[in-house]
């Protein structure tokens, strides 16, 4: 069986750079949506940016030890066969990748995260039934379903109005600026120095514990908002009015930015860890529960996450920054910290939730805080919802189906 070993070697390398292809498309690009959708930065700077903070994200700071996603969703002892687990592995990753595909053909944001769960809900039930697969851990991820566009929308409602209560409704818009802007600024680099630093493989890296992280995010804010403070203050006293859109400006490209660098070095690992776990099978014959993930994969991933960017990320991007609310910086910077600021809480709770889902959900936070004047675009909030609804279930009968076919390919019988 070395010919055929070899063959479906090539096929799972093939199927990883196509989910990491997938990634890029979908996750990564609707990070810079919402300075799209605000004019602050123009589509081809957003897919420059993209591409290299996704790149940076994946390559040096994405995890290098990867679970095997299917112990996570599925009882491992009912696979006892390492040939059976790669079929698993690979049939995960075709079915997550051509969902996601399509999503991005239509042009509506997906997580990838979920897709590869659902394909892995597949694989366990061709496997064992539905007595192998971990339930319990499958509906807590469900609840990010409900939690991620909830919390993050409620959020960027709240943030919305205190901005323009202090701020944007004022008479003296520049002067409530100078001394409410900063605040924002610290609260900004707060969060951003945290999500990089706190429980992330950067910070286990440079060895920073959680009280060391957040003594180091704390000062970064301190001196953001001290120097902040003293620009916005000296601007004023020029006669320079127009700060609070420009500190805004600068705020939102900033939170989009960390978000394009975080989703590179957290989604890297749903192409790279299976393909991992997949090499590791052809060179020992057996299943790990922990596979070391290479830099060369990491670096591999990185590019494939780029092209993906580069090649189809402009469609995420158009749906996300143009067609559910109408942006400006200041909401397009409440979108993307409100979204950063509900992942990182979730994530510290040990919650699981998805970066797109929050992302949507702060747009449609913002769009009602604005009330009607916020024209929701309701017809495309139907589709993603739908989209959203169906990810899972989608991907479970389709690789349900490829797992399927792969067997009786390969081992010549089904299960």
């Amino acid at each position: 069986m070395v010919n055929s070993e070899f063959v479906l070697l090539i096929l799972s390398v093939v199927a990883g750079a196509y989910m990491a292809w997938n990634i890029g498309a979908n996750d990564c690009s609707n990070a810079m949506a919402s300075a799209v959708g605000a004019k602050v930065i123009t589509l081809r700077q957003a897919l420059v940016l993209a591409t290299v903070l996704t790149f940076l994200g994946a390559t040096f700071v994405g995890s290098h030890v990867a679970r095997t996603i299917l112990n996570d969703i599925v009882n491992q002892e009912t696979i006892k066969n390492p040939v059976l687990v790669w079929l698993g592995l690979l049939s995960a990753l075709f079915s997550a990748s051509l969902w996601v595909c399509l999503s991005t053909y239509k042009n509506l944001p997906v997580s990838t995260t979920h897709s590869i769960i659902g394909a892995m809900i597949g694989v366990g039930l061709v496997a064992g039934g539905p007595s192998v697969v971990h339930w319990s851990k499958v509906g807590f991820i469900f609840l990010s379903w409900i939690l991620s566009p909830i919390l993050s929308g409620v959020a960027a409602f709240f943030i919305f109005k205190f901005i323009d209560r202090t701020i944007l409704s004022r008479l003296d818009t520049a002067r409530g600026a100078v001394f409410v802007s900063p605040i924002l600024v610290a609260a900004t680099v707060f969060i951003v120095t945290l999500s990089l630093v706190s429980k992330t493989p950067l910070g286990d890296k440079l060895q920073i514990n959680g009280s060391e992280a957040l003594l180091i995010a704390m000062i970064a804010a301190l001196v953001s908002h001290v120097a902040s403070f003293s620009i916005l203050k000296y601007k004023l006293n020029q006669g320079e009015f127009a700060v609070a859109e420009q500190i805004f400006r600068y705020l939102q490209v900033m939170t989009s930015c960390y978000v394009s660098f975080g989703t590179g070095a957290n989604d890297v690992a749903n192409a790279m860890g299976p393909l991992a776990g997949i090499y590791y099978i052809y060179c020992h014959g057996a299943i790990a529960e922990q596979t070391p993930i290479a830099p060369v994969l990491l670096a591999f991933g990185g590019v494939m996450i780029c092209i993906g960017v580069w090649t189809w990320g402009y469609r995420v991007i158009e749906t996300m920054g143009s067609k559910i609310t109408e942006l400006t910086s200041v909401r397009g910077f409440t979108v993307e910290f409100s979204a950063a600021t509900v992942i990182l809480v979730a994530s510290m709770m040990g919650l699981p939730v998805s970066t797109t889902h929050a992302a949507v959900g702060a747009f449609v936070g913002v769009g009602l805080a604005r009330g009607l004047q916020g024209l929701l675009d309701l017809g495309t909030l139907a589709q993603i919802m739908v989209y959203w609804l169906i990810t899972v279930p989608v991907a479970a009968i389709t690789s349900a189906l490829i797992y399927m076919g792969l067997i009786l390919l390969f081992m010549g019988s089904s299960l």
